[in-house]
């Protein structure tokens, strides 16, 4: 096995191992050993079916729940993160979050597998939340330190949410739900459960506001976070190509999809990888 950082603020490149086969214990902790390390891992040129990424899901920690998303036909735990070529509605995630960080134990990490992927665009781009505390300015720190986020999926997902029921024409297979609407509490500034290592937490979108703090002052926080977080110097830009598996923590980066491939359908196959 061989794994090569990308030179950016995350990632690396994993080769030499595959997937396909079922993992050897030290072939897993090998693995698990760089996730925790580079916090996105690449495996390319791996040609793998459902059966295939529900071992390999298993093997690094087992399945996180994906409310307000339906499965694919004849599966629990997978889901289809997909588009028409012909589709004009929005972009799905085209915002920085990480992912259900909503739910009182939010999944450690994500698989999303490059089935049927564009000539160009349609990139996913990860920030390291470690660095972006690292880097932050004293003042700004100062305030961030102590503060409990409160995270809800209402702004995706509630019946009025972006992808509520006045979200058309996706083929993506989305159901909303009032039970969006429910909260979660979270430390902003975190260490991560199994490296100690201090990091930012989730931003603006799942996180709705903080404890104790009015509304009138926290938005326009969360607003002054969010940019910092995602600034280029804390990102990792990961170019996709069929047959691509990635994984990424979602305790140390925030991702957001971007656009770009009009006129090209995209289809990948993702799970979620249960907190440890």
């Amino acid at each position: 096995m061989k794994i090569e950082p990308t030179g950016q603020a995350c990632g690396a490149v994993v080769t030499g191992v595959d997937l396909s086969a079922p993992l050897a214990p030290a072939q897993v902790a090998a693995i698990r050993a760089a996730w925790l390390a580079h916090h996105v891992l690449v495996f390319p040129d791996q040609p793998l079916g459902d059966d295939d990424l529900e071992r390999f899901t298993l093997a690094m920690g087992g399945f996180g729940e994906d409310p307000f998303i339906a499965p694919i036909p004849g599966r629990r735990h997978i889901i289809a993160v997909q588009r028409r070529a012909d589709e004009t509605a929005p972009i799905f995630a085209e915002t920085w979050h990480t992912d259900w960080s909503f739910q009182a134990r939010p999944p450690a990490g994500t698989c999303l597998y490059g089935i049927e992927i564009p000539p160009h665009g349609g990139d996913t781009l990860f920030a390291n939340q470690h660095l972006a505390l690292e880097a932050m300015p004293a003042a700004l720190r100062a305030r961030v330190e102590g503060l409990v986020a409160i995270h809800s999926a209402q702004r995706a997902y509630a019946s009025d949410g972006f992808y509520g029921d006045n979200d058309r024409g996706r083929s993506m297979d989305i159901r909303p739900s009032e039970t969006a609407r429910a909260t979660q509490s979270h430390p902003f500034v975190r260490r991560h459960p199994e490296t100690g290592r201090p990091g930012l937490f989730g931003c603006l979108g799942y996180i709705i506001g903080f404890e104790g703090m009015a509304e009138a002052e926290a938005m326009p926080l969360l607003l002054e976070l969010y940019h910092w977080q995602g600034q280029e110097r804390f990102q990792y830009r990961h170019r996709w190509q069929p047959n691509m598996l990635v994984m990424w923590d979602n305790r140390s980066v925030l991702h957001a999809a971007t656009g770009g491939y009009q006129g090209h359908a995209r289809r990948l196959h993702r799970t979620t990888i249960a907190a440890a």
